[in-house]
């Protein structure tokens, strides 16, 4: 069966003795339900739909009953013009009906289809192939579409839409012709439209465009003046840019034809030769936000205006650009040229983006890049790439102005060294506009629009890498720091050793001193990139970057900057937004600051290579103390859940430093947060690396009061047994320390674990060893000595004998400074006043006692 609803309504049937021929339906009506099917084939349409578009005025009050006759008729038209039954073709569905049609049978679907197929071969420079498939393209139309069926609102819409492609697919065909050197077919054709067509700009300029080709000047500027009458009386309005443009450069070359390929740049020149965009990489542009950010810039450009992508090496800044600026095409009839700034070893073209290469063409894809072109070099070398060379008279720029000027050109300006250097190359009209990408273009520059690039989100560089599978995917993007281009490198690596598992690679990665070395795919090379931006920063601003590889992961603020460079918070500041600038460091909010995982491998392996010793230790301790200082002082905010993990970072960095006594003051700074949001696992963490620390200081001290805290941590995860041996281990370890403070604490917890398991005698014994070793020590002791005492004499004697030591409790408090021994000591007295019930045996920790009715006075 064939469909064709461009022009009047026809059903073909297949050959054969039964059903060749037509089987178009009469009534106009069943046209008008048949096309409307067609017109949206493989959708449902539903019933509501289809009765406003029989009746718009109005149903009548059979409306449905008539619909199904209509659809009944369409059924039986459509059996016999094909074997397939009817009901196969056009089902019903809820809410209403779904035509199906096979590939080739509907006019519009192949219509649609080489127009595509036409404009990716005009994109890619296959002129000759481009008119061949969008005059076969044009062909299709034999009238207005569905001439002869009533027409309702939903066909109305689609025919005014379709009459739009159909313009689009002749001007585009033109365009075609025209770089096939067919001005002079064309005019008369031309002639024709522009008089079918008065009001469309784009048709006067083709027309315009090949009376200049043909050599026909004076016709060319009649055409113009022509055009421009019309507009300004009935509409009372000038032409567009491209039109004004047009006829500017008409003037301002009468006395020599324009040279060919000036006259009609190419839309999208062919990525193998020079002008040409390099070849789309869809597969890694997964930024559609920015991306349609991007096309949004482009396709309503305004005068003057520009925009760039920015942001750190390897985060995708070329191949977004790319992507954009061939989603924007068609807004810019007259060519896309794409320059590199910095051209590897100075071909008018870098590298173009193909299979092989990362999401950022650039330095790490072959030798390094040379200095950046001299913006008249830059313009030189775009005016060669559109055709059309400057001339001894003329300077490049003010050349490459006046063809911006008199066209509607996208400039694709890849890898700017600076915003002051790129300014000369943008245009200043209204019809042309520039696409710039770099990493020093900052916002707030006259007219530009920037997008600024980050690491991809989590879920988008994991279907980067989905044949990893989940979990090591997941696991592979947080180690590339989901940076588009050690994504694509990871990607390469499993490709490339199909017997890697996505375990094998991120294992592979895990190892900090090689990573870098696994991502280094052939010329893809990641250190390489990230080196691009290290070389280009000065050299106080390189020191600095590797001084904070010290930094573990995550975020970080100017105070700990300061204290790892050594320097006041006044000489810091400068340096690190230097390092902001220069994309070695990011700045995710006021006064926070992070090293991409990436970059801090690398300021961690330079720091290795580059720095003595010494200097790499000192910054460890400037920094470990600095932390001490943030978070371990009575002055220093309460740290959230969410802020332990950095010094938790900090303790493990510490650690593997090997600075014992620093790990330690760490962990106890750290102790009561983490109790008080109860972080077990990190307080696990950290204070087994203190415990091994003192062990390694051969702290005898600290080595009994890690064992202390860690037993704390047992008797609040009810590990009764481990919380046992580990205080009575720490009450050891501390009479032989000589630390009798210790000692009373280590024993008081013993004798409080014993309370709750029942055994209150011996509970009580060890109450009082904890008192006598109380009287040598300090208050901390003794106030958690009276603590489990008060708790011990509820037991065994009522409440009224925990009067006087939590109200000894009360005074220790106070002497410490402690606000939360305080409040707790407050809570306990007023509440054995109150009525039997839970009692709180430690700060925020609430238990019912054992024996209630030892509860009162």
């Amino acid at each position: 069966m064939r469909f064709r609803i461009l022009g009047p309504l026809e059903v073909v049937g297949d050959p054969g003795p039964a059903s060749a021929g037509a089987h178009t339906p009469g009534p106009p009506k069943v046209r008008a339900v048949l096309g409307t099917l067609l017109a949206r084939t493989g959708e449902i349409v539903p019933v509501d739909g289809l009765v406003d578009e029989l009746w718009p005025d109005g149903p009548p009050r059979t409306a449905l009953t008539t619909l199904h006759v209509y659809v009944s008729q369409i059924r039986k038209a459509l059996s016999a013009a094909g074997p397939r039954d009817g009901r196969e073709v056009l089902e019903t569905r809820r809410p209403g009906y779904v035509l199906h049609t096979a590939p080739g049978e509907l006019d519009l679907a192949v219509f649609e289809d080489l127009r595509e197929q036409g404009r990716d071969a005009l994109r890619d420079g296959d002129h000759a192939r481009a008119a061949a498939l969008l005059r076969r393209a044009e062909e299709l139309w034999r009238g207005p579409f569905l001439s002869g069926t009533p027409c309702g609102p939903l066909l109305e819409a689609t025919a005014a839409r379709l009459e739009e492609a159909r313009l689009e697919t002749v001007e585009q065909r033109v365009r075609a012709d025209l770089h096939l050197g067919r001005a002079r077919e064309l005019v008369t054709e031309l002639r024709s439209l522009t008089v079918e067509h008065p009001l469309r700009e784009e048709l006067h300029a083709l027309l315009i465009t090949a009376l200049h080709r043909d050599g026909r000047l004076a016709e060319a500027l009649h055409a113009y003046a022509q055009v421009r009458r019309r507009l300004v009386d009935e509409l009372g309005a000038e032409p567009g840019a491209r039109l004004r443009g047009l006829h500017q450069e008409l003037l301002s070359t009468q006395d020599e034809p324009l040279p060919p390929a000036a006259a009609t740049l190419r839309p999208l020149l062919d990525p193998t030769v020079s002008g040409g965009l390099p070849a789309p990489d869809e597969g890694w542009v997964v930024r559609e936000r920015e991306l349609a950010l991007v096309e949004q810039a482009l396709t309503e450009p305004r005068p003057g205006g520009w925009t760039a992508v920015t942001g750190p090496p390897g985060s995708g800044k070329t191949a977004l650009a790319v992507a954009a600026a061939r989603r924007a095409a068609d807004a810019f009839p007259d060519g896309v040229l794409f320059l590199d700034l910095r051209p590897d070893d100075g071909p008018v073209l870098g590298p173009a983006l193909g299979p092989a290469h990362g999401p950022d063409p650039g330095p790490a894809h072959g030798p390094t890049h040379g200095p950046a072109l001299a913006p008249a070099e830059a313009a030189a070398r775009l005016l060669r790439l559109a055709g059309v060379p400057a001339g001894p008279a003329v300077e490049p720029l003010e050349a490459l102005h006046r063809l911006t000027a008199a066209r509607r050109v996208l400039l694709v300006l890849d890898d700017a060294p600076s915003v002051a250097h790129v300014r000369p190359l943008l245009p200043t009209g209204a019809g042309s506009t520039a696409l710039v990408t770099g990493r020093s273009l900052p916002d707030g520059s006259s007219g530009l629009r920037s997008v600024r690039l980050g690491p991809l989100e989590q879920t988008e560089a994991e279907e980067l890498l989905a044949a990893a599978g989940p979990t090591a995917a997941a696991e592979i993007a947080r180690l590339c720091g989901r940076l588009p281009l050690a994504l694509r490198a990871a990607a390469l690596q499993l490709s490339a050793r199909p017997h890697w598992t996505g375990e094998t690679l991120a294992g592979r990665l895990r190892d900090e001193a090689t990573r870098l070395d696994v991502l280094r795919v052939g010329e893809l090379d990641v250190r390489r990139r990230l080196m691009s931006a290290y070389e280009t920063a000065p050299a106080t601003a390189r020191a600095a970057f590797r001084l904070l590889g010290v930094l573990p992961p995550g975020r970080f603020g100017p105070r700990t900057a300061a204290a790892v460079l050594g320097l006041g918070p006044g000489a810091a500041a400068p340096l690190v937004e230097c390092l902001v600038d220069h994309h070695l460091l990011t700045a995710p909010a006021p006064d926070t600051y992070e090293l991409p995982e990436l970059l801090r491998v690398l300021a961690a392996e330079l720091l290795a290579a580059e720095d003595p010793e010494e200097s790499i230790r000192a910054a460890r301790v400037r920094m470990c103390e600095a932390s001490v200082e943030s978070f371990g002082t009575p002055a220093a905010p309460p740290l959230t859940a969410e802020d332990l993990d950095a010094p938790a970072r900090i303790v493990r960095t510490a650690h593997g430093a090997g600075l014992w006594p620093l790990v330690v003051r760490l962990a106890d700074a750290l102790t009561d947060d983490l109790e008080r949001t109860a972080a077990w696992d990190l307080w696990e963490e950290t204070h087994t690396l203190a415990l091994d620390a003192a062990h390694r200081a051969h702290d005898g001290s600290a080595h009994a009061r890690m064992l202390r805290k860690l037993a704390d941590l047992a008797w609040q995860q009810r590990a009764v047994e481990r919380s046992a041996e580990l205080y009575g281990e720490a009450a050891r370890r501390a009479e032989e320390a000589g630390e009798a403070d210790e000692r009373a604490r280590s024993l008081a917890g013993l004798a409080e674990l014993r309370l709750d398991g029942g055994r209150v005698e011996r509970a009580a014994e060890l109450v009082r060893s904890a008192l006598d070793a109380a009287a040598a020590g300090g208050a901390a002791g003794r106030y958690e000595t009276h603590r489990v005492q008060a708790l011990v004499a509820i037991e065994t004697e009522g409440t009224g004998a925990a009067v006087g030591p939590l109200t000894d409790c009360l005074a220790l408090a106070t002497v410490l400074g402690d606000r939360r021994r305080e409040a707790y000591a407050r809570r306990a007295l007023r509440r054995l006043d109150g009525p039997p019930g839970p009692l709180e045996v430690r700060p925020g920790v609430w238990r019912w006692r054992r024996d209630r009715r030892r509860w009162g006075r």
